[in-house]
């Protein structure tokens, strides 16, 4: 299932016309912070869809809106200076937009689950993690404490800790930074949520942990059958790991598609540049990275036209770019792109990223 623009918005269908495999659609989506000199537009107008069992990454420089997007689907944008200024998410038949805060409590966590970055800020040093499980499974439903911890050592087995009985009354300083991501993973587990956010869960790990927390969220998308969405700057994750991706920039979707076609196929400069400033594991290859010259453009100040425009290898100040902002078109079945000259890249885009 490749991202789309929804049929709501007259966009591309994508491979689910029918919406049976969608679990959340989000329809034209702005987020907007209040500053002194006026409004950043951290998220302006984006368009996804999270479908059963597959996994959608979110890619795009520091800044681009990846996290926000869902942070506001989820009512988590601190208001003020932060408000959800328009668009739709719809999830299980309702509008998570339009929900009041404890009809979207109910659904958080429950429904929807989130791992942040920082596993050890995530977690209260001062709680043994067994009880800020028990009590987070017991917040969304009437259950004995007995039966809550019965499916917390179940869920700390389930993400394969050692001696969960005794991981269950350890405080998290006790606990290595893997240990700490396995359990906020156990977490939001024990409540068998359809759709898992992970919000670059292993940026605070060594690449061997990560390996191995990635490999286990993957196991349980596909055991528990749910949507899981991996916000990462990591194109070697994604590449591994995901079967779609939309690519940010500026508070924008700028491609979108499926992952081989965004790795061998894309069409969008950004995305070109992002791939060819990756390091690749190809030991024949000793070429240096290709910086994207210049720094992605503050929200609350975006040029005119293609927000990309002042970095883009394409541009070569024409007009177009200067002025126009492109919109999110079909460059081929399933693949949306906007560049107003994404036509002159060439189809092929060789890329040997891998995890």
């Amino acid at each position: 299932m490749t991202p789309r623009l929804s049929p709501r918005n007259g966009g591309d269908p994508g491979l689910a016309p029918d919406g049976t495999d969608v679990l959340l659609e989000i329809v034209d989506l702005k987020t907007y912070f209040e500053t002194g000199s006026g409004f950043a537009k951290a998220v302006d107008g984006v368009s996804l869809t999270v479908t059963r069992g597959k996994t959608l990454a979110v890619v795009g420089e520091s800044g681009s809106g990846k996290t926000v997007t869902f942070l506001s689907v989820l009512g988590l944008v601190p208001r003020p200076p932060g408000r959800v200024v328009s668009g739709q998410a719809f999830f299980a038949g309702r509008d998570l937009l339009r929900m009041r805060d404890e009809e979207l409590r109910a659904i958080r966590g429950k429904e929807i689950a989130v791992i942040f970055q920082d596993p050890a800020a995530a977690l209260n040093p001062v709680f043994r993690v067994g009880q800020q499980l028990v009590n987070v499974i017991r917040s969304h439903g009437e259950i004995s404490r007995t039966e809550a911890k019965a499916r917390a050592l179940d869920a700390l087995a389930m993400v394969a800790i050692p001696r969960a009985a005794e991981r269950f009354n350890a405080y998290p300083h006790e606990l290595s930074g893997g240990m700490k991501q396995r359990v906020l993973i156990a977490m939001v587990l024990a409540l068998r949520p359809q759709i898992l956010i992970a919000d670059e869960p292993t940026t605070a790990l060594d690449v061997t942990i990560q390996a191995q927390i990635l490999e286990l969220l993957n196991d349980l998308r596909q055991e528990l059958d749910m949507g899981l969405v991996l916000i990462s700057h990591d194109l070697g994750i994604v590449a591994q790991f995901a079967q779609s991706v939309a690519v940010m920039y500026a508070g924008k979707i700028v491609e979108a598609a499926d992952v081989d076609t965004v790795f061998y196929k894309s069409r969008h400069p950004y995305t070109r540049s992002l791939i060819q400033s990756s390091p690749r594991l190809d030991e024949a290859t000793r070429e240096r990275l290709t910086a994207i010259e210049g720094q992605p453009p503050s929200v609350g100040s975006l040029p005119s036209g293609c927000a990309f425009h002042p970095r883009c290898f394409l541009s070569r100040n024409r007009q177009e770019c200067k002025s126009e902002i492109p919109t999110l078109a079909p460059c081929g079945a399933g693949h949306l792109v906007a560049c107003h000259f994404a036509g002159e890249l060439d189809a092929s885009c060789p890329s040997d990223i891998s995890a």
